[in-house]
This record gives structure tokens, sequence and C-alpha cells, in this order.
């Protein structure tokens, strides 16, 4: 009951402030985006200031969720350079081949990519393709590829740097190594098949009737994301440590569970099946209702110890003073005929 009241409180500040909240939620993403680019790359020192940051993710909390793609992908372009003009030059051609075949099929749901690589570096990597499943819809399949590609080509620039930044290695050699480590890298596509696979099932999952039917999803997510990581480890060149596995998973899994108890918990006990017919068609539906919590406003009145003439008090309701009545307005004091006859003289 308590939890309960606490996010009924939540929603109803959120509903209220809502125009200031969601600016500042964009803002800490994009900041923190940007600052793990920084931290993972960091090649370029001008990128480090830290105003330069403050500004750019200003400029992201008031513009659509793709500009904090575009200018991570801007960012992530300088870093690139700042190794050698192949790494800049492959690393394009990458966010170029993202743009047009994924992120444009996204339908707008961009934040699974910017997540994806924060989520690897907290070590929670199922929890984008749970909750990319459970809030948001089949597209953000394409978005959250996106963001596995980029980490894992990130790792293959850092992993490779000091063969990229020797001057004695041909342009073309250079290229060879990134193309061919990015394709034969098979724990990116192994990571990449399971957040496919898990987005579609939570996806199909939460959008069935049947009671609790996203805790199901949610759960069910979490074996899938275990279990084609251990497949992959059989059939593929991927070392997986199975304590590490389950740990990020349970964690992962966990979280959404608490993320689908703020956001979408409903009161099945009082669960509704109606249906309804017309000249064309029979309508079967299932009315959920939202779990929703009257909390207690808590007023305070004072009052003074003596209610005698004279005497005032104030009243929190509603946020003034209050006079006790005069003689002159008491009841026994008015002449009601005359009020009435003065009324109807009016009339």
């Amino acid at each position: 009951m308590i939890l309960r009241e606490f996010k009924q409180r939540l929603k109803n500040l959120y509903g209220r402030y809502e125009m200031y909240l969601l600016p500042v939620i964009k803002f800490t993403v994009a900041l923190v985006f940007f600052l793990w680019i920084n931290a993972n790359m960091g090649y370029m020192e001008e990128l480090k200031n830290i105003y330069i940051l403050l500004i750019s993710a200003l400029i992201c909390s008031i513009l659509p969720s793709g500009v904090t793609v575009f200018a991570g992908f801007v960012m992530i372009l300088i870093h690139s350079y700042a190794i050698c003009l192949e790494a800049m030059l492959v690393m394009l051609v990458v966010e170029l081949l993202l743009a047009i075949l994924f992120l444009r099929l996204s339908s707008g749901q961009n934040m699974p990519m910017v997540c994806t690589p924060l989520a690897f570096s907290l070590e929670v990597p199922a929890l984008v393709p749970i909750g990319s499943g459970l809030m948001g819809g089949i597209m953000t399949i394409f978005s959250a590829a996106s963001g596995v590609i980029v980490y894992y080509f990130i790792q293959i620039l850092n992993n490779n740097a000091p063969v990229l930044q020797n001057q004695d290695i041909q342009v073309i050699d250079k290229v060879r190594v990134l193309v061919d480590t990015l394709i034969t890298n098979w724990a990116m596509w192994l990571t990449i098949l399971a957040f496919v696979l898990t987005i579609l099932l939570v996806y199909m999952i939460r959008k069935c009737s049947f009671d609790y039917a996203r805790s199901v999803a949610i759960i069910a997510g979490g074996f899938l994301y275990v279990l084609v990581m251990l497949i992959g480890e059989m059939y593929a060149d991927v070392t997986v440590s199975l304590e590490k596995l389950l740990m990020q998973t349970g964690i992962s899994v966990l979280a959404a569970l608490i993320i689908e108890f703020f956001f979408f918990s409903g009161d099945y006990k009082r669960a509704e099946r109606l249906q309804y017919e017309d000249d064309d068609y029979y309508y079967y539906v299932k009315a959920v209702p939202k779990v929703s919590v009257s909390v207690p406003d808590r007023r305070v009145r004072k009052y003074t110890g003596n209610q005698d003439r004279g005497t005032v008090r104030y009243d929190r309701d509603y946020g003034r003073e209050r006079g006790s009545l005069d003689d002159n307005v008491r009841p026994e004091n008015v002449d009601f005929e005359k009020k009435l006859e003065e009324s109807l003289k009016d009339l």
C-alpha cells in the first residue's frame, strides 16, 4: 500500500510538472551519453570540455530524441578522426548504413540506440531488449541493433588503435583490419540476435489479453536472452560467463519489473470481459482498470482556543483568515421579512 501511494504521488508530480521534467530527463540522458563517448574514446581532447558537453545536452533537451543520436554520431566521428582518417571514414560508412537501413525504420523510437551502450557499461545489457519490448513498439529492434553495432565498433577501434595510428601501415590494410574485425565479431552478431528475439517475444506476450501478461513477458524475455546467449556460445566462437550472464539478466528482469510496476500495473482482480456487436462485427473486450490509490490529502486546521465573537482563526483548507460572526450578522439580529420584501421589489 505504501508503494502504491508513493507511485501515485510520483504520477501526480510528473503530471503536474511534465513540461519541466521531460526536458530535464532528456538533458540527463544526453549528457550521460556524451560522457560515455568521451570516457570510452576520448581521443580528441577538445571534446572533453565540460561546457561543450553541457551546451550540447541542453540543445538536445529541447529537440527530438533523434538529435541526441545525431550529436552522438558526430562526436564518435570526431574521436575516430583523432585516431586516423581511415577510422573516421569506416565509422562514417557504418553510421550512414545505420541511419539509412535501421534508424529510418525505427519510427522515431531512437532511445534504445542511446541506452544500449550505457546498459553495456552498467552490465545490464538484457534490460534494453526487455524494456524496448515492454515500453516500445516492434520497430525498436532496429534501434537496439544499431546500438549494439555502435558499442562493439567502438571497442574494435579501441583494441586496434595502436595499429591504426601506425603511419607505416598502408591505408587499405587499416580499412581491412576494421572491416574484417567487424564482420567476424561473432559476439556482436550473437548479441544482436538475442536482442531481436527478446524484443519480439516480450512484445508479443505483453500484447496478449491474459492476466499479468507484462510480468510474464519480462520473465520470459529474460529466460530467452540467457538461452540464446548459451546456445550461441555452443555454436559460435564466443565465450560467455554463465554466472555473470545470470546475474546481469536477473538484475535486468528485476529492473524491468520495477518499471512495469510504476508504469503499467493493472488491477486484474477487477478485470471485466465485455461483448458488443453491430451490423458487421462482434467485439470482445477485456477491460482491466489501472491500480489507482487515493492519496490522502492531509490538511491542518488551526483554531484559537476561544471561539467568542471577535476571535479569528486560520483555515488551511481555504488558505485565508476567517473571522467569527459579529453581532450585526448573527441570525437572531437579521430581519428576514424586510430582506424578503426588498428581494421582491427588485424582481
